[in-house]
């Protein structure tokens, strides 16, 4: 599984997951740091990779549209950089099941 990370999650998380989950790329690093939701949207499509967001409104995108591409919605709130890596790393298994999924659109993830 790759992740597409949010602007407003760490850039570092790519490499800091890169063990789990390689090829992740993040927002900042493929130039689209001030891009509209449905230009992130588009890439993480074209590119086969799923959306990680902290922000709702990749959640009622996904709801709209469906996938590709899979949204996971961290519902954590306000953690550190390590807190939101071991939040996905918690749950590494529950994404690579939600990515094997067909028709699972959207996994939300609290803390």
């Amino acid at each position: 599984m790759k992740l597409l990370f949010d602007h407003n999650l760490a850039p570092r998380l790519v490499a800091r997951l890169a063990d789990l989950f390689p090829g992740s790329e993040h927002v900042r690093d493929v130039g689209l740091a001030m891009a509209d939701d449905v230009v992130i949207w588009e890439y993480a499509k074209v590119h086969g990779l799923a959306i990680v967001s902290k922000d709702a409104d990749f959640r009622q995108l996904s709801f709209l549209y469906g996938s590709p591409p899979k949204v996971v919605w961290l519902r954590v709130g306000n953690k550190s950089t390590a807190q939101i890596e071991a939040v996905v790393r918690a749950n590494a298994a529950s994404l690579e099941a939600f990515d094997a999924d067909p028709v699972a659109s959207m996994l939300v993830v609290t803390a």
